[in-house]
């Protein structure tokens, strides 16, 4: 694949839609968004573990495939995590100490994850994965700035993942936090925080005019559709990167939205572009 010069497209139009609760009444500065829980570790967190060496010992969670390059099979395997993770049936808590050996001189891993930096949304334990498996990116709200973008294709054109997954969570702090600043006009904080509302309004805007207006009434659902507008948007980014697009174009890449629920575990894959098919 030649690398051909890339840039951050604007977010396109999406009409997904949700279902959870906006707060009626309550207002927030965007100075108040430094308050975030979620907002722990607003920076970047870049996750690229090594893959490649001895064969894991005693104790070790199932082998996959040293190297997956099929979107399908990627994806089917953290279909499979997840439903591990929600009943509690985890395989890869042990044999860590091997996997951190085996993986040491190389790595492999066979999926990336944009997903939110909010403490309760690991993506190796949300997928039930161990070192080596997941190519991880965190933001808050999961934010795709240049280098997050840059790190995504840096996975894409030079470790060979076959499969992209932007992941979104229930009661997303920097939405939720987003939406208020919306409401209520909120001025800015003069901080970094300041880029996040930026970055997610479209969604938040959308989400609103989904709703019949742009009043703030938007329903007990306002708040997931944000979040899911959000996630949609960010696909659609994704996938009219030009260096990203090839790769789909040449069947060597899936592009997946996906949300996950705090309270059950469960991730719901709600939008995916199939290799082969141009964005």
């Amino acid at each position: 694949m030649t690398i051909r010069r890339s840039t951050l497209p604007a977010r396109a139009t999406d009409d997904r839609t949700g279902s959870s609760a906006a707060r009626p009444g309550s207002t927030t500065t965007r100075r108040g968004l430094l308050r975030w829980g979620a907002l722990a570790g607003t920076g970047t967190l870049l996750t690229a573990c090594a893959g490649g060496g001895q064969a894991p010992g005693t104790g070790a969670p199932p082998e996959r495939p040293e190297v997956i390059d099929d979107p399908d099979q990627a994806l089917e395997l953290l279909r499979e995590g997840n439903a591990r993770f929600v009943t509690a049936h985890e395989q890869h808590t042990t044999g860590t100490l091997q996997r951190r050996v085996h993986v040491a001189a190389a790595q492999h891993p066979f999926a990336i994850v944009l997903s939110c930096a909010d403490s309760r949304v690991p993506p190796e334990l949300v997928f039930d994965r161990g070192l080596g498996d997941l190519f991880v990116v965190r933001t808050a709200g999961q934010v795709l700035a240049p280098p997050v973008l840059g790190s995504i294709q840096y996975g894409v054109e030079h470790l060979h993942v076959p499969l992209v997954v932007v992941l979104g969570h229930e009661n997303c702090g920097a939405v939720g936090a987003t939406l208020d600043a919306v409401q209520h006009h909120s001025p800015a904080s003069g901080t970094a925080v300041d880029s996040l509302v930026e970055a997610i309004r479209p969604a938040v805007e959308r989400a609103r005019a989904s709703t019949g207006g742009t009043d703030g009434t938007g329903g007990t659902d306002l708040l997931a559709r944000a979040v899911r507008a959000n996630v949609a948007a960010e696909v659609s980014a994704l996938a009219a990167d030009p260096l990203l697009a090839a790769a789909v174009d040449d069947g060597h890449l899936r592009i997946v939205g996906a949300t996950y629920d705090l309270d059950d575990g469960n991730v719901t894959f709600t939008s995916a572009l199939a290799p082969g098919r141009a964005a």
